[in-house]
């Protein structure tokens, strides 16, 4: 895509959603249950034309006051669990390292796209990608505290020399995010490519409560692993969370684009 044309938009459509503390529209059946404990989100201003060649068909990069974002986010799973059924031991728990990218779509939802998910647990890593064509990859990963401070690492395994380190200090008082913390944050679904087709799987959770902290260091060589620029600066945004449920309703395929939208 050359510098004189926008970001693709998809086609017109439903207005976008508003920014909320809460999912704006409920689950009324859960696909997928778990927990998420300790996460950190480090985020960086991205190009908005590489971000939309990213972005699976019929979606479109979310700007905030016109600036795309790619988000570096750092968690432990806990409790998964399918459905109604019981979380699964040992495979329902592991620590997770994203990068991901922020969308929107014609029926006016806002979402996040995975570019790649790190975890040390094989048969989610398969299920996943089998199941949702959500790009998981094998991983030694590693979260540890020491007194007030949280260190996350994470490498990938084989040849890939894609790794991920976070190294922050974490204070006790709660902190209220800015606008553009909301918006980075609250996210009620995710899109994803997968057989052809892009889905969008919505999800809810609890308002979010956040903690003071301070960024101490960080690698991000997963963002150049997952297609991105490397940035040409520090991070804009670094957020901590104690953690909170969540809930992942069924999937739903966006409508086909028309034919004059994927000549475009």
């Amino acid at each position: 895509m050359s510098a004189q044309r926008s970001p693709r938009r998809p086609a017109r459509g439903a207005a976008v959603d508003a920014v909320t503390p809460l999912a704006p529209r409920p689950v009324h059946r859960a696909v997928f249950r778990q927990f998420w404990r300790d996460l950190v989100f480090v985020h960086w201003e991205a190009d908005p034309f590489e971000v939309a060649r990213l972005l699976p068909p019929g979606t479109a990069p979310d700007l905030f006051q016109g600036r795309a974002h790619a988000g570096l986010i750092f968690f432990r799973m806990q409790n998964l669990a399918p459905g109604p059924l019981p979380s699964l031991p040992y495979l329902g728990g592991f620590d997770e390292i994203n990068v991901r990218l922020y969308s929107k779509d014609a029926l006016g939802r806002r979402g996040v796209v995975f570019r790649s998910l790190d975890c040390d647990r094989l048969v989610p890593v398969l299920a996943a990608r089998a199941a949702f064509g959500l790009p998981y990859r094998w991983a030694h990963t590693s979260r540890h505290w020491y007194g007030d401070r949280l260190m996350y690492r994470s490498r990938r395994r084989g040849a890939s020399e894609a790794s991920a380190r976070v190294w922050l200090e974490v204070g006790p008082d709660p902190v209220e995010p800015g606008p553009l913390e909301e918006f980075l944050t609250h996210r009620w679904g995710l899109h994803t490519q997968w057989f052809g087709r892009t889905w969008h799987m919505p999800l809810t959770h609890p308002r979010w409560t956040f903690r003071r902290c301070g960024l101490l260091d960080v690698d991000a060589s997963v963002l150049s692993a997952a297609g991105l620029t490397p940035p040409a600066g520090g991070p804009v945004s670094a957020l901590y969370a104690p953690g909170l449920p969540v809930r992942f309703g069924p999937p739903t395929p966006l409508p086909p684009m028309s034919r004059s939208r994927r000549r475009r």
